[in-house]
């Protein structure tokens, strides 16, 4: 018989800081019904992508790089040269990298060995026993969990006013199921736990065998066994630390989590406790990268820079010639990947109309009351905190706004009621037939789109100084600055689809998962203010008397625009209202066009329309995939070329941007953003059952939250399988970002190295960092270390250019 050996508690200090640097390494997940991209790999931006695939492997068995073949069928297809993977295999630790290309590409035909991965202690327990313990906690775990972060779906709200763990534990000790499965003694073994999260985690650990050193390592695979429930206490303790507080709900998680475990080895111990004194023992040596490791992080990189020396030649190609002179029409989207196809299709239909692109949010972070409703929308980047608070219409809609709320709490009633335990049977009886008639719509896509809001207004107002200080903060952030068009278009995006969980990740991203059209509108009413045009013209910006700003939504998923010309009663001539319709209009057939082309099914672009109203449809767009670049830069540079749809675009002209304050911004900002919607789409190809959500066709709407794969198991994060995959191939291709600037180098390292957290991504290789040349070109590549190399390019090699020359 061997005996449990059980260490002293640790001190809470040190079990606080190990559960709290664990969870660092656990993504935010946020709710459905504000759900945005968020980088899966967020808690390793300090280490390169071999220790990251270490750690991920060790502690959750996922891999960090695509399958090896995938590689190998794009060396053998010219795509990825010699050239890149020499370049690559550079940058790789010596130590482990192969010892030549011929070495290298000897090595890649084989498959990697799969790097170590730790068993739990409950794979170990069902090893023995064959009873399904991982599965099964995570049932129990999910039973609780789903009504414990329930935000609207349930009928009945828990308890609130205590800890999480607090909670389950009232919960767990009634509870019968793990006992039912031969966990004898779990209620019991709950009802004695110690009072407090840090003392039951202390207590655990301890009986668990597990020193410091190990904490971490333990705690980190036990939060990746939570799933999605780990991310939801995560986004709690994001939203928290945003607002300048705290939240101790993901160490709650993790002592629940870890009382299982207790549980387990006091049930198994005799015959567990050998296998499980090495695997403790290995939670405290550091994970360490594997020569296999390394050997797909250098094959990513050559994918990467394959795709660079691409990129490098479709912006080293000519532009075509734009309009001289006043442009008709300018039009201002967000930098979204999707709005470069329709960009191009609308510049292409009259030389006169220009493009250019910022992020979605317009610069003003909101927290938005829409008609009719409760709730603070928080539209602006999930990672600042909202400056104003707006509301949908004008104060002679108030009355109108309060009897709509009386409508609105009768319909949920009403919608309760048909829903509960007892009602909603007699309810489908006598009322089941009624609806047979929606049903058919739904079915055939004749469904109503929802009516927009009346106008939105700031509640508070500003005062005229800070309104003129906000116009003028936007204008110049987005190069806007001179050269005003009669009609400055202001378009948000949005996405039109149904039956689908996930359709606020659709939306605009940079409006916190929600649609645009708030933002755009409200900034056409600021920029159309004639006080504040006084104001712009005393501080540099003559906007001509004749330029109207005018909101729209672009659909995403009909490449329909929305013009919201009845907020500007008489401000714009019919004919040339109808002209900007005629414009918009063939630009969305041109795009539906290009985007068929992808879209399984669509056949042509007529066809693409539908697919938002179709309840069935799977894939009604591809949204992001297929987004590798970001490229901050004046329009010229980018127009009329092939991106595909692949391109972040955001305008920028360095020679506008005194003192660099904004190229300082689009790199905290739009490129963090554009970061994690990068790795989403990276980490849900490469390690889906880690970080995609799986099969659509299965899901589960869980709590309003997120969505399970079936009818069990943990919450599911991340993209679905569907937005990756078109059934047959990928749909995206997992490449890291690549960041373009037009903007002295200089500039760019100071900003650098004043925002570490900003560097670490670009240092670790996480983002790849470009400098383009006076004419537009690639021609420095950031090395790290504040470090810049010169690249090769159509044309010739970039001369090594010191910094202080850039400028």
């Amino acid at each position: 018989m061997i005996e449990i050996v059980h260490s002293l508690p640790a001190p809470h200090d040190t079990v606080r800081a190990a559960a709290d640097a664990a969870g660092r390494l656990i993504p935010p997940l946020w709710p459905l019904a504000s759900s945005v991209a968020v980088n899966p790999f967020l808690g390793h931006a300090g280490e390169p992508l071999w220790v990251a695939g270490a750690r991920l492997a060790r502690a959750g068995g996922a891999a960090v790089t695509m399958p090896r073949r995938w590689y190998r069928d794009r060396v053998a297809s010219g795509l990825i040269a010699d050239e890149d993977l020499l370049e690559a295999l550079a940058q790789a630790p010596a130590a482990l990298r192969p010892a030549g290309l011929d070495v290298l590409k000897a090595a890649m035909q084989a498959e990697a060995r799969p790097a170590p991965v730790l068993p739990t202690l409950a794979s170990l327990c069902a090893d023995l026993s064959g009873i399904d313990w991982p599965g099964l906690i995570a049932d129990r775990i999910t039973a609780w969990a789903a009504g414990h972060f329930d935000e609207g779906q349930a009928l009945w709200a828990p308890p609130s006013g205590r800890s999480a763990f607090a909670l389950w534990r009232d919960w767990a000790v009634h509870d019968l199921t793990p006992e039912i499965a031969g966990l004898s003694g779990f209620a019991r073994h709950v009802a004695e736990v110690p009072d407090g999260t840090l003392p039951a985690l202390a207590r655990a650990v301890a009986r668990l065998g597990l020193g410091p050193d190990a904490l971490e390592s333990y705690f980190h695979q036990a939060l990746l066994s939570l799933g999605g429930w780990a991310q939801v206490a995560r986004y709690r303790l994001w939203q928290a630390e945003l607002a300048g507080t705290s939240d101790g709900t993901l160490r709650d998680m993790l002592a629940i989590r870890t009382i299982f475990d207790e549980a387990l080895l006091a049930r198994y111990g005799d015959a567990v406790a050998g296998r499980w004194a090495a695997v403790a023992t290995a939670h405290a040596t550091p994970a360490a990268p594997t020569p296999d490791l390394v050997l797909d992080a250098i094959l990513q990189e050559a994918a990467e820079r394959a795709g660079q020396r691409a990129l490098a030649a479709t912006l080293a190609g000519t532009s075509p010639e734009g309009g001289t002179g006043r442009p008709v029409l300018q039009a201002a989207f967000c930098i979204d990947v999707r709005s470069e196809v329709f960009r191009r299709a609308l510049e292409s239909l009259d030389p006169g109309i220009r493009t250019l692109g910022f992020a979605g949010f317009f610069g003003l972070g909101l927290a938005h009351r829409r008609f009719a409703s409760d709730v603070a929308e928080q539209r602006l980047p999930v990672l600042l905190k909202p400056a104003l608070h707006t509301c949908a219409g004008s104060h002679e809609v108030a009355q109108a706004d309060r009897s709509a709320r009386v409508a609105a709490r009768a319909g949920r009633a009403w919608g309760r009621f048909r829903q509960a335990a007892v009602s909603s049977f007699a309810f489908v009886e006598a009322a089941g037939p009624l609806s047979l008639g929606k049903l058919l719509g739904a079915s055939l896509g004749l469904g109503r789109a929802a009516p927009d809001d009346p106008a939105p207004r700031l509640d508070p107002a500003l005062d005229p100084a800070a309104r003129v200080a906000s116009a003028a903060g936007i204008l110049r952030a987005m190069s806007l600055t001179a050269g005003f068009a009669p009609v400055v278009l202001l378009a948000g995006h949005g996405a039109t689809t149904v039956n689908n969980p996930h359709a606020s990740a659709l939306h605009c991203g940079a409006c916190g998962g929600y649609s645009g059209e708030v933002n755009a509108r409200l900034l056409a009413q600021l920029l159309n203010d004639p006080q504040v045009r006084t104001g712009l013209a005393a501080q540099g910006i003559a906007v001509p008397p004749d330029t109207v700003f005018l909101a729209a939504l672009h659909d995403t998923t009909t490449d329909e625009v929305r013009l919201y010309a009845d907020d500007l009663p008489g401000m714009l001539r019919p004919q040339d209202l109808e002209r900007i319709r005629g414009w918009l209009a063939a630009a969305g057939t041109i795009a539906r066009g290009e985007r068929a082309l992808r879209l399984p099914g669509a056949a042509d672009g007529s066809r693409v329309p539908r697919r938002s109203r179709d309840w069935a449809e799977t894939r009604p767009e591809w949204g992001l995939a297929g987004c590798s670049a970001f490229i901050a830069a004046p329009r010229r540079r980018t127009a009329g070329k092939p991106l595909a749809g692949r391109a972040f675009l955001h305008e920028y002209d360095w020679r506008q941007d005194q003192g660099f304050g904004v190229l300082e911004l689009i790199l905290t900002a739009p490129v963090v953003v554009a970061s994690w919607i990068s790795l989403q789409y990276y980490g849900s190809t490469v390690a889906p059952d880690l970080f995609g959500s799986g099969n659509k066709l299965l899901h589960n709407v869980t709590g309003g939250i997120g969505v399970l794969e079936g009818n069990g198991g943990p919450l599911r994060a991340g993209l679905p399988r569907q937005s990756v995959h078109d059934g047959e191939a990928y749909a995206h291709e997992p490449l890291r970002l690549s960041v373009c600037i037009e903007a002295p180098r200089e500039a760019i390292t100071d900003v650098l190295r004043c925002h570490a957290e900003v560097r670490a991504l670009f240092d670790h290789r996480w983002l790849h960092l470009f400098a383009l040349d006076q004419d537009g070109r690639i021609a420095w590549r950031y090395a790290g270390d504040l470090r810049w190399t010169g690249t090769a390019r159509p044309g010739g090699v970039a001369p090594e250019v010191p910094l202080r020359a850039a400028v």
